[in-house]
């Protein structure tokens, strides 16, 4: 595992175990968003590989001092990355490197180089994005939780266009060809949307927003629980996977160490003692590898399906065992004919996170079996050389 995967791992069980949900914009998901839109501006301003692992650190950690509260949390970030970066063995001057990036990101900040506007414009992405509005509802949930700012919705909308129009600047080339044009229809949104709170009676326009939110809050409400249930899921099938990896790994070390070294002496008398302890560590770790390779074993499935299966709605098309053997136009019609209903769209995902859920019992089932004939077969192979041993003697 490579240094940004670490990294990128630590961040993930950081956020998970001490950010407060509170945090409803600076999260993992923000995170996220920033290392995403670092990738992009590094491949289009041609950054050095070794600028790009800095430039990716940065944006995993830049915000994890929000463990620790609101104030100063640049410095606080710092601490984190400077203390990871240590015990992986980086040096002082790499160190600094990600940490003046970190710093970077303090707001009002003129960045001075071209990885600092990276770390810039990547952190402020979200400007221009179609979610921006969401995401603003998100820090304004933050804000008013966390700091006690509490603002109107026209007073919101007042303070994102002086925002977005004088405090705010993108830097890198990229930014401003791609992402400053989008940009502006988001200031356009939101002046065309101060215009109507204008012409509208205010009482008016806070019953119809209220309305509004009451219907939208659902949809937003479960698409974010399908998107967290399935990163946890998947989250929990990489944990396995690694750690029946693990498994293969160290017995296959422990046969061929048995096969090299202890089996070709077992034919001397002298050695004879030392046969059932050996047969008892080989059995147990042969037995280990095959429970961890059914845990990550894959199982095949038909990948077929008919039109009748997309009528009567019996076909998950969201997991890719169903439909690897379709033709690209039987699949098309068929993911158009499941967005037309949203029961049948709604039921398919359900579908896809219950059987994953139903793997991953399978492979952490697996996965303890492998480990505890794993942990009794060492105990025991311990207790047979020592006994075998103490025959000799006597």
């Amino acid at each position: 595992m490579n240094l940004i995967e670490q990294a990128k791992d630590f961040v993930d069980k950081l956020f998970k175990d001490k950010l407060s949900s509170s945090y409803t914009y600076h999260n993992l998901n923000h995170t996220i968003d920033v290392v995403a839109a670092v990738n992009i501006l590094v491949d289009a301003e041609n950054i050095d590989p070794s600028d790009k692992e800095i430039l990716l650190l940065a944006a995993w950690f830049h915000d994890t001092g929000y463990i620790k509260g609101c104030d100063n949390h640049e410095e606080s970030s710092v601490v984190i990355v400077t203390d990871f970066l240590k015990e992986k063995g980086k040096s002082a001057t790499y160190i600094e490197k990600v940490a003046g990036l970190i710093r970077a990101t303090t707001y009002g900040y003129v960045p001075k180089t071209l990885v600092e506007k990276i770390i810039r414009d990547a952190d402020h992405y979200h400007l221009s994005s179609d979610e921006y509005t969401v995401t603003c509802n998100a820090l304004r949930l933050e804000w008013q939780s966390m700091s006690e700012k509490t603002y109107s919705d026209a007073d919101w909308v007042i303070e994102n266009l002086d925002f977005l129009t004088h405090k705010h600047h993108y830097y890198t080339d990229f930014a401003l060809k791609i992402w400053q044009p989008l940009k502006e229809k988001n200031i356009k949104r939101l002046q065309k949307k101060r215009n109507k709170m204008e012409l509208n009676n205010s009482k008016e326009f806070d019953k119809e927003l209220k309305k509004r939110e009451k219907e939208e809050k659902p949809d937003r409400a479960i698409d974010t629980l399908f998107r967290v249930t399935l990163n946890n899921h998947t989250t929990l099938s990489g944990i396995a996977d690694s750690k029946a990896n693990i498994l293969l790994s160290v017995n296959a070390i422990i046969i061929s160490i048995a096969l090299s070294t202890l089996i070709p002496k077992l034919d001397s008398p002298s050695n004879s003692h030392l046969m059932i302890p050996t047969f008892i560590m080989l059995m147990s770790s042969v037995i280990t590898i095959i429970f961890a390779i059914l845990s990550t074993r894959p199982k095949v499935t038909k990948g077929f399906f008919t039109r009748q299966d997309i009528e009567d709605q019996k076909v998950n098309l969201l997991f890719f065992g169903n439909f690897y053997k379709m033709p690209l136009n039987e699949y098309q019609w068929a993911i158009n004919e499941m967005m037309k209903d949203r029961g049948y769209l709604y039921n398919s995902m359900i579908k896809d996170l219950y059987f994953l859920g139903v793997v991953l019992e399978k492979k952490y089932r697996l996965l303890r079996v492998a480990y505890n004939f794993f942990m009794i077969g060492i105990i025991i192979s311990v207790v047979a050389f020592v006994i075998a041993f103490k025959m000799v003697k006597l």
